[in-house]
């Protein structure tokens, strides 16, 4: 039984309530380290030399208003697909990516899922059990975490089966629910391995986030048969207290679906089709907002501002953005810096009993027209 929200309540409770955040990441630690990627992800060398000296360097440019994050081995997704025999590929200058390894056949998919796993003993399981090992001693005083990972069910079915999954859920879906059940149940075996390797407990009391992405592919109306069963399966297995979601591109016909499944927290991340206004129309779930790299091109400082202004008074209770190379170089700089000033502004607003609605007021002409309209033209 997990601990479900009242909506109406949260939505009282965060009337006021508001977090903004801006964090490093490993993107911008090796933009500032100059590791080229690849060595990254293979070498354990140019691994802590992102972490110490990028990381470093993060800091010194922005100072403590922004989180740095701590070291991690490099952040794969794919562990489990990989741990089942999916080959992971690392392209020059690219991020990691995974071997579609199910794609010819559902039968063949379901038949290795119904077979035990030793997920330790996959090569790049070990490979990154040692890589652990040096980085925890390069970075003693510090908990490194094991970011040989995993997905959400319906992510994992994709790249398990890449597009032939989405033509299974309409010419087999009887066999594909077989197969989301029994990739779900896989997913937690292998989650409870990486808890084994983390020392972390299996589940958790407070709460705990599914990743999900490729959910907003399924229409709407297969949501019940396909999304939801394999979301309560997952949280089931991972935590007694409050579920929280990151899915991107949502459609605003999804998102009543993220009440059913009593979601506490949603994080849209980048998403097209949504926007604030959009998502508190549409659901009481809380959320947050997030200023992406990319969006900062077409940015101007005055812009930042208003976005931040703009996404808490149309209902976020977070705003937020993530630290990636571009964007600390001038002249991001200071348009990440604008950012924290909006976001520290529209706090205090809010903690000294200030209104939303109020937050609209300090939104320039400009801003009003263009979010949440025409910001992504």
């Amino acid at each position: 039984m997990h601990l479900r929200p009242d909506y109406e309540a949260l939505r009282r409770d965060t009337a006021t309530a508001f977090e903004w955040s801006v964090t490093g990441s490993y993107l911008a630690y090796l933009k500032m380290a100059e590791v080229p990627t690849r060595d990254f992800f293979l070498e354990p060398e140019a691994c802590i030399e992102v972490y110490r000296t990028g990381r470093q360097r993060v800091e010194e440019l922005f100072g403590p208003d922004v989180g740095v994050a701590g070291p991690t081995t490099p952040p794969i997704s794919y562990g489990h697909p990989n741990s089942l025999g999916a080959e992971l590929y690392f392209p020059e200058g690219g991020e990691v990516a995974v071997e579609h390894v199910f794609q010819d056949s559902l039968d063949r998919a379901i038949a290795a899922l119904k077979q035990p796993v030793d997920f330790g003993r996959a090569p790049r399981a070990q490979f990154y059990l040692n890589f652990l090992a040096q980085m925890q001693k390069a970075f003693p005083g510090e908990e490194v975490w094991y970011a040989y990972s995993w997905e959400g069910p319906v992510t994992t079915a994709y790249e398990f089966r890449g597009d032939a999954f989405f033509l299974d859920v309409l010419d087999e879906p009887e066999k594909t629910q077989e197969f989301l059940g029994l990739l779900t149940t896989s997913v937690l075996d292998f989650y409870r391995w990486h808890c084994s390797i983390s020392g972390r407990p299996v589940i958790k009391p407070d709460s705990a986030m599914i990743c999900d992405d490729i959910a907003s592919m399924i229409p709407p109306r297969l949501w019940e048969t396909f999304v939801l069963p394999y979301w309560d399966q997952y949280f089931n297995g991972v935590t007694s207290g409050r579920r929280l979601a990151h899915v991107e591109d949502l459609r605003p016909t999804q998102l009543r679906h993220l009440e059913t499944i009593g979601l506490w927290y949603y994080d849209p991340s980048v998403s097209r089709q949504i926007n604030p206004q959009v998502i508190a129309r549409e659901c009481r779930v809380p959320f947050g907002w997030r200023l992406v790299s990319f969006h900062y091109r077409g940015m101007t400082c005055r812009d930042v501002e208003d976005f931040v202004f703009q996404a808490a008074a149309d209902g976020a209770c977070k705003v937020f953005t993530v630290l990636e190379g571009t964007m600390c170089e001038p002249p991001h700089i200071e348009k990440v810096k604008a950012f924290i000033r909006a976001g520290k502004e529209v706090k205090r607003l809010l903690d000294r009993g200030g209104t939303r609605a109020e937050l609209r007021e300090r939104v320039s002409e400009k801003g009003r027209q263009k979010f949440w309209q025409t910001w992504l033209d």
